[in-house]
């Protein structure tokens, strides 16, 4: 199989899930065999622990579990990101120092969340991370979950620390992207947190995605971005008609649900989640069913 080549974290990059057992461990060989799955249609980076990763509900030990086990499947050894968050700065600070980066290209750091910092705070924060991480850090902004909107000011400040990157925006304000690529400097990466948000944010200055549906349809999605990063718009959208349709079912009852549900239909992983969150219904497991086959995504 022929593999297109990107710029480093340009591209898709699943937010990759984590298997469990019926017992709600870790399952290590459908972890892998996902990393297999994913890596063979035509993903251009991978990143681990991140939000679809249920890393609130994995310990310290487990993380290390799970980046090993990704690490060792990495056949085409695609940059890893991995994610490092959190709304204690020293806790995390602590949590850098005592990691270690052998295979890590780079860390995912959600915007600080329940505390509601101010924008003064949330910079402060990030250089403090920047700082501390031997790796480039990518910023992540995801207000419905943090609490609070990570403003494009606040990103375009960051932008200057020569440690940021990039920053993976899931705001799902267009406008906001737009501000961000019209004034950050050349090299600093734009990267849609949404799936379905990934064309119009390419067309504005955006690499790629870090995407929740490209685990379930890692080459029907990556050759949709790739399309887009090659300026083929007209054969992109072709394809993103059935994303949009099936994309609402996917956080219906909660993410990584649904799409652990689609994983489990094509017999990659079991769709066992984590308490709180619950395995997905039966009528959710019709309905995802169903467009699968309608939206013709079932190969």
């Amino acid at each position: 199989m022929k593999y297109k080549t990107f710029p480093k974290f340009h591209g898709v990059a699943p937010a990759l899930v984590t298997p469990f057992n019926e017992d709600k461990s870790i399952n290590f060989q459908q972890l892998e065999n996902l990393v297999d799955y994913v890596s063979k249609g035509g993903i251009d980076y991978l990143v681990v622990q991140g939000t679809t990763g249920e890393s609130v509900t994995t310990t310290a030990d487990e993380k290390k579990q799970i980046l090993a086990s990704v690490q060792k499947a990495n056949f085409r050894n695609l940059p890893i990101v991995y994610g490092l968050g959190g709304n204690n700065t020293e806790n995390l600070i602590d949590q850098i120092k005592n990691t270690s980066f052998d295979g890590i290209d780079a860390i995912l750091s959600v915007c600080p969340y329940y505390n509601k910092p101010s924008a003064r705070g949330v910079v402060a924060h990030y250089q403090a991370v920047a700082d501390a991480s031997p790796v480039p850090v990518i910023l992540y902004n995801i207000p419905g979950r943090t609490g609070i909107n990570m403003s494009a000011e606040t990103v375009l400040k960051l932008a200057e620390h020569p440690n940021i990157i990039g920053v993976k925006e899931a705001s799902c304000i267009i406008e906001q992207c737009m501000e961000i690529a019209h004034h950050k400097p050349e090299d600093f990466l734009l990267i849609s947190g949404d799936d379905v948000q990934a064309l119009p944010i390419v067309s504005i200055g955006g690499v790629g995605v870090m995407s929740v549906i490209s685990n379930a349809f890692p080459q029907q999605f990556s050759d949709m971005i790739h399309l887009t990063l090659e300026g083929n718009f007209t054969e992109a959208r072709k394809t993103l008609g059935n994303f949009l349709a099936i994309d609402p079912f996917l956080y219906e009852e909660g993410n990584p649900v649904g799409v652990k549900k689609i994983l489990e239909i094509k017999g990659i992983i079991s769709s066992h989640v984590r308490m709180p969150l619950v395995s997905a219904s039966q009528q959710l497991g019709e309905k995802l069913g169903k467009m699968i086959i309608q939206e013709k995504l079932n190969s």
